[in-house]
């Protein structure tokens, strides 16, 4: 079963972006939230390669790609930063113990 190489992008695609979903749907814990956040935009960078082959405008793609992974480390730091700081405040990372740290 040879399949061509854009589907078998799309199905990788779908699949990082719907493990991601599923992920941020069923965990509490902050870290694994910020894991699911990275899967799911994982797929949206390959989604960004992929169209940037199809239209033949790769350089585009390539950029912008690299721009949102760099955005996305920033964001995943700043996540986990502040998944330590919660750990270190309430001794739990679920997020149900955010309503702890109300003034």
């Amino acid at each position: 079963m040879n399949l061509p190489i854009p589907l078998v992008v799309l199905i990788t695609i779908l699949c990082l972006a719907g493990i991601g979903l599923y992920c941020l749907l069923i965990t509490r814990n902050l870290i694994k939230v910020v894991i699911a956040l990275q899967l799911i935009v994982k797929g949206a960078v390959l989604a960004f390669i992929l169209a940037g082959n199809m239209t033949g405008q790769l350089n585009l793609a390539q950029s912008m790609a690299l721009t949102v992974i760099v955005a996305d480390t920033i964001v995943a730091v700043v996540g986990l930063a502040l998944a330590v700081q919660i750990r270190l405040k309430t001794g739990s990372l679920d997020i149900k113990s955010l309503s702890s740290l109300k003034r």
